[in-house]
């Protein structure tokens, strides 16, 4: 799912849903992103009158799907118990950033394009450093709403595939712009413009103007949203 400038996911999603349930709904998504960033795996749930019952869960997906926008597209419906928050009861968020250097017509919104050499095993060393903090205000945007700028991140690396260079980050949470930040100062590593420790003291000095410039959103996919096991149970 993508979010575009004159309607977003959720708007889209709402109307749909009160069209053919006839009621009126309002989705609450599980997380929120920049304008332009995509979504292969994205969760919203929602209240409504009528069950939805399992042996009609394709029909209904078929349903949603024929009103909704090309660019939105329904998998799944969970039925879940009462008090079940798709944002808040996440435990895992996972986001993939796409580059490619030479430029594609076909990859337009889909994938970064940056030209240049990036020291690859430099930025997996930074990369891994990631694991090591917790404080991440030099990768945030100032004034917002959150109470902490801490996060656990799980998992970060970079890797080749292809001609694309995919860089793969797992955390509980994750701050508004905290991935393009870090994609934007991990680069800076790659081109040597900035050293190792230099790296480690821009987390340090949990200060956003000395980190690097964040990338566009349109290499930035959310892949997975993980859960409780218990999360669906009705």
């Amino acid at each position: 799912m993508q979010q575009n400038t004159s309607s977003t996911v959720q708007h889209q999603l709402n109307e749909t849903l009160s069209l053919l349930l006839n009621e009126p709904i309002n989705t609450t998504g599980c997380g929120r992103t920049d304008t332009g960033v995509h979504a292969r795996q994205f969760y919203a749930h929602f209240d409504c009158t009528k069950g939805l019952m399992h042996k009609e869960e394709n029909n209904w997906i078929n349903k949603i799907n024929k009103v909704l926008p090309p660019d939105i597209a329904i998998l799944r419906i969970h039925a879940v118990h009462s008090e079940a928050n798709c944002r808040f009861d996440a435990i895992s968020r996972t986001y993939e950033y796409h580059i490619s250097n030479k430029k594609d017509p076909f990859g337009v919104k889909q994938v970064a394009n940056i030209p240049g050499k990036f020291n690859i095993e430099l930025m997996n060393k930074a990369a891994s450093l990631l694991k090591k903090y917790e404080d991440f205000s030099s990768f945030s945007k100032s004034k917002t709403n959150t109470f902490t700028n801490n996060c656990i991140i799980s998992h970060a690396i970079w890797e080749q595939n292809g001609e694309k260079l995919v860089f793969t980050i797992s955390a509980n949470r994750f701050l508004r712009n905290m991935v393009r930040a870090i994609v934007g100062t991990l680069l800076e590593l790659g081109k040597e413009k900035i050293t190792l420790e230099e790296f480690s003291d821009i987390i340090e000095s949990k200060n956003r103007s000395n980190a690097g410039t964040s990338v566009s959103a349109d290499g930035l996919y959310l892949v997975k949203v993980e859960y409780p096991n218990h999360q669906f149970d009705e």
